[in-house]
């Protein structure tokens, strides 16, 4: 079995060095998810501008985009990526009730929110060919085009961290232990 190396600045390979520095800009440490993908610096990138772009530029606010994040990591069960979304969306003042919802797939605390993630879900299951019910029903939740999109934006930032947390098997990053998760069909 290989055992995926986790990069620094002392190890990293050249390109890396500039994204493992913005990496500790934005977080005050290296997560350990950018420290596998500085593997291959490409992924590391792309993870970065797609992260950038789904939490600063889309339509979605702190609630949704935590929707949108964890409906994705709840069914990749990413052990890695549920904790670590936990933590960031009590950064972002979304409240428990959405937060412990997803966690342990309950009903979310608004119509609206379901929707959301029944859609993201969708999505991910249909790998992006949902029903015209399926479509149907998210407009009729309020939401349109653009959000459909945006969802397709995260599916994509979220299929690179779970997958290579999946296949290098991360470990939670220490300020994320608190938030150890384990997917309801394995309680």
């Amino acid at each position: 079995m290989t055992k995926f190396e986790r990069f620094d600045e002392t190890n990293a390979p050249e390109a890396a060095l500039p994204l493992i520095e913005k990496s500790k800009a934005a977080f005050g440490r290296l997560p350990g998810l950018h420290a596998v993908m500085a593997g291959a610096p490409a992924l590391l990138d792309g993870y970065q501008v797609l992260h950038r772009l789904f939490a600063e530029e889309t339509s979605f606010d702190a609630d949704e985009k935590t929707v949108v994040w964890q409906a994705i990591n709840v069914a990749h069960e990413c052990h890695y990526c549920v904790p670590a979304h936990t933590g960031i969306a009590k950064a972002m003042k979304v409240g428990d009730d959405v937060i412990d919802a997803l966690r342990d797939e309950t009903p979310l605390p608004t119509p609206k929110l379901e929707a959301l993630r029944t859609f993201t879900l969708a999505m991910l299951e249909s790998r992006g060919n949902p029903t015209d019910e399926q479509l149907d029903a998210f407009y009729a939740a309020g939401y349109g085009d653009q959000q459909v999109l945006e969802i397709i934006l995260g599916l994509a930032q979220k299929v690179m961290s779970n997958y290579t947390n999946h296949i290098a098997k991360t470990p939670v990053d220490a300020p994320f232990e608190k938030f150890a998760w384990t997917p309801v069909s394995k309680r």
